[in-house]
């Protein structure tokens, strides 16, 4: 092998290539072939390579002179920057890359990396290429303040332009909308915040504040707009906000909006449907009971994997599709049998026990079980001579027991548009935003901890979470084969994480080979992580 410099000319310019190439024998004529072009590398370098293909004694290399330094995480960073760009989502945050544009851009990636606070990303600067590969130089640490809270700030001022874009880009006329609400709660004092508040907390976490978050997305769960809500914000009061927002901001027409049943209720339905705009969601227990009460819909008429659909004669634009589900009836059962056997063993313990309690302070015991079991309905009861007395209503629980498992959707489109088996496909798509919540509050994106203690910057977190998200719910699309090739149980190989993880382990690093620094050396991909790249459609 030899070096060969190749001289050419083009529109007055004079190019130098410089090639790493071998000669070699067919049928008796001498060929050339190209093994690398090393035009890049430093001329020293160029010269070092050019001495040991000559063999020259005095200039080899032993395996003590090389060396590999700097190593830094480089092909997870690479993969979605690439992606992100690929997709549109830097030319929709800012349409040109100015400094917070692509700050913002390094912590949207970093989300998904690096789950933490900002300090903690900026702190990464030695760990891996991510904000050198969103313009910052080399070895240099990103300032949290300018380079994190400033952008975030920017960031917000954008939200309105960016969701706007969103829409355009994943909705249209006569499209399907998700919309449903969590929360997240806060540790620590915030006194003077007007998000932070005390409220209905769906993590369970009694004694802690909370902000509610809405999530509106497309019909496959793509994300469309978050709203930051005061945590003692009840979750059907946010509707009418979302609606007009499809139809003032995104110029959206004849939607179907889906939500659950806590979510639109008849008041919310009413409002709705004055724009113009059509719902599904369920009905809540009392509605069914009331259905059947009336005798618009019989329990037999459930059944599994069929989706009979009926109308009320008293407003026969309203179709409701009854739905049976066999695991859901176990469960129901077994659930109401818990609480009751539970609330039993406690009200045997009044009625059982030997202190002399006054009529009121029974009285006061007693709705302390209701309020935590939900099960006075179950039993009648009253206090004679200061004692409990009660007895467990059996009519009730068989009533009950008929219904379990089964869930009335109701809607007001046209069979035209949804059949009764579509109008369930559609409510059941509301697992995608679950979905969504699932993975920004917990292993994936951990929106919390939150250490922002600003309602403008906790929104611009909320906001950046759920872009983190976008970035991840795109990646996940084009991984869909992988995933689906995949094996199950303890054969299953991929999860989103674990593509993450062996991106990462492609890496960026300076090679010395004597005196001579090769940097920004990138570590061939093994075949999975050729695999993994083709499946994004990306080339590092």
């Amino acid at each position: 092998m030899y070096v060969e410099e190749i001289k050419h000319k083009r529109n007055g310019k004079t190019y130098v290539s410089t090639l790493v190439r071998e000669s070699y024998r067919n049928g008796g004529k001498v060929l050339h072939r190209t093994i690398s072009n090393i035009s890049n590398l430093p001329r020293n370098c160029i010269q070092q390579i050019k001495n040991m293909l000559k063999n020259d004694g005095a200039s080899k290399i032993s395996i003590e002179d090389l060396a590999v330094s700097n190593s830094r995480e480089y092909g997870a960073s690479k993969a979605l920057v690439e992606l992100a760009k690929d997709i549109g989502l830097d030319k929709i945050i800012y349409s040109k890359p100015v400094n917070w544009s692509q700050n913002v851009l390094a912590m949207i990636a970093g989300r998904i990396m690096y789950p933490g606070s900002k300090l903690s990303l900026t702190n990464m600067y030695l760990e891996t290429v991510l904000w050198e590969l969103c313009g910052h130089e080399r070895d240099s640490h990103p300032d949290v303040n300018k380079d994190c809270y400033d952008p975030m700030d920017e960031l917000l001022k954008r939200k309105k332009s960016i969701q706007k874009q969103l829409a355009n880009k994943h909705l249209n006329n006569g499209c399907i909308v998700l919309y449903d609400i969590t929360s997240t709660y806060f540790e620590g004092e915030y006194e003077d915040s007007d998000l932070v508040k005390f409220g209905y907390n769906r993590d369970y976490k009694r004694g802690h504040e909370q902000v509610n978050i809405g999530l509106l997305t497309n019909v496959e769960g793509c994300p469309i707009a978050v709203e930051t809500f005061a945590g003692n914000t009840t979750d059907q009061v946010t509707v009418k906000g979302q609606v007009e927002k499809l139809i003032n901001d995104y110029k959206i027409k004849d939607v179907i909006f889906v939500g659950d049943r806590g979510m639109l209720t008849p008041k919310r339905i009413t409002e709705v449907n004055k724009e113009g705009y059509k719902t599904i969601t369920a009905l809540t227990h009392a509605q069914m009971q009331d259905l059947i009460s009336k005798g618009v819909i019989t329990v037999s008429l459930f059944k599994i994997n069929e989706y009979p659909e009926v109308r009320d004669l008293d407003n026969t634009k309203i179709r409701y599709v009854l739905c049976l589900n066999p695991k859901r009836q176990k469960t129901d059962c077994q659930t109401r049998l818990n609480l009751i056997n539970a609330t039993i063993l406690k009200l045997d313990k009044i009625k059982n026990t030997k202190k002399k309690y006054t009529q009121e302070k029974i009285g006061a015991r007693v709705g302390k079980i209701w309020a935590k079991y939900g099960t006075e309905k179950y039993f009648e009861w009253s206090v004679v001579n200061n004692k409990l007395e009660y007895r467990l209503l059996q009519e009730i629980v068989d009533k009950e027991k008929r219904i379990d498992g089964c869930y009335i959707i109701r809607t007001d489109t046209e069979a035209e548009t949804l059949s009764s088996k579509d109008v369930y496909k559609t409510y059941k798509k509301l697992i995608h935003v679950e979905q969504a919540f699932r993975i920004i509050k917990t292993h994936s994106l951990e929106i919390r901890p939150v250490f922002h203690h600003l309602d403008h910057r906790i929104q611009a977190h909320v906001f950046l979470c759920m872009l983190s998200y976008y970035l991840q719910w795109h990646m996940n699309q084009r991984l869909l084969d992988v995933y689906q090739s995949d094996g199950a149980g303890k054969h299953r190989r991929w999860t989103f994480l674990q593509v993450i993880e062996r991106l990462k382990s492609i890496r960026s690093q300076t090679v010395q080979m004597g005196g001579v620094n090769l940097p920004n050396v990138i570590s061939t991909p093994d075949e999975e992580q050729k695999m993994l790249l083709n499946a994004l459609q990306l080339k590092l």
